[in-house]
């Protein structure tokens, strides 16, 4: 009886694929990311100083003709940054699933969550907060010289922030839905403007696994097989 008459799926072999390309990919999706998030940050402050205007009583033909400048700007930018995003994602996935499959190679039974995972779980809530870390981690250790693992701090500090941001950026969100006042815009801005500031650092360290992960399989794929004890 066939896997399907079993209402099982096989999954496919795993080849072992550079994974180079797809890592520089990845590297320039997230340095466009950083790129938008720092002209955010402009716009952020620009916003910021505005309302602080506005929160102070001023209200003149000069503010209105800035305010105008100013919220176009933040307009752009955001837009410029869901873009920027979305391209990234799409070229973060496409290598972290290569990487997931090479790790396979390296270590078939040394992963605890299954292939499709490496893309599914970003989308499923809350999973999301938690399943991406393991298979990274399975990655990791996989892709780690034969005699010497390598330890997790690099992808724990990436992961911690970009959880943190995660979550500020939905916090942040909600409360300029919210605001009101221009006092109370003038605080959603600043919180705004701090989840961009993470969003940064957590990117930066996202490349920083990239190319760490990436040449580590690169590395372990040029010494070949494991050695055998004597």
């Amino acid at each position: 009886m066939t896997d399907l008459q079993h209402g099982q799926f096989r999954a496919a072999p795993a080849w072992l694929r550079s994974p180079v390309g797809l890592g520089r990919a990845a590297v320039a999706g997230l340095g466009l990311v950083i790129a938008t998030d720092l002209v955010a940050v402009w716009a952020d402050y620009g916003m910021y100083d505005l309302w602080a205007d506005y929160a102070d009583g001023t209200y003149d033909a000069v503010l209105d003709g800035r305010a105008s400048r100013v919220e176009r700007l933040y307009s752009w930018t955001g837009m410029a940054q869901t873009a920027a995003l979305i391209a990234s994602v799409v070229l973060f996935l496409c290598w972290f699933h290569r990487v997931r499959v090479n790790a396979e190679v390296f270590s078939p039974f040394g992963h605890s969550k299954k292939r499709g995972w490496a893309i599914g779980g970003w989308f499923v809530p809350i999973i999301h907060l938690w399943y991406p870390r393991r298979i990274t981690l399975d990655i990791w250790d996989a892709s780690s010289p034969w005699a010497a693992p390598r330890p997790h701090g690099l992808v724990n500090a990436w992961w911690t922030l970009w959880v943190i941001s995660l979550i500020a950026g939905r916090a942040s969100f909600t409360q300029y839905k919210q605001s009101k006042t221009p006092k109370e815009i003038q605080d959603a801005v600043q919180s705004v403007l701090i989840t961009d500031v993470l969003d940064i650092a957590a990117a930066a360290l996202a490349i920083a696994v990239v190319l760490r992960l990436t040449r580590m399989q690169h590395e372990k794929a040029l010494q070949g097989p494991a050695p055998v004890p004597a």
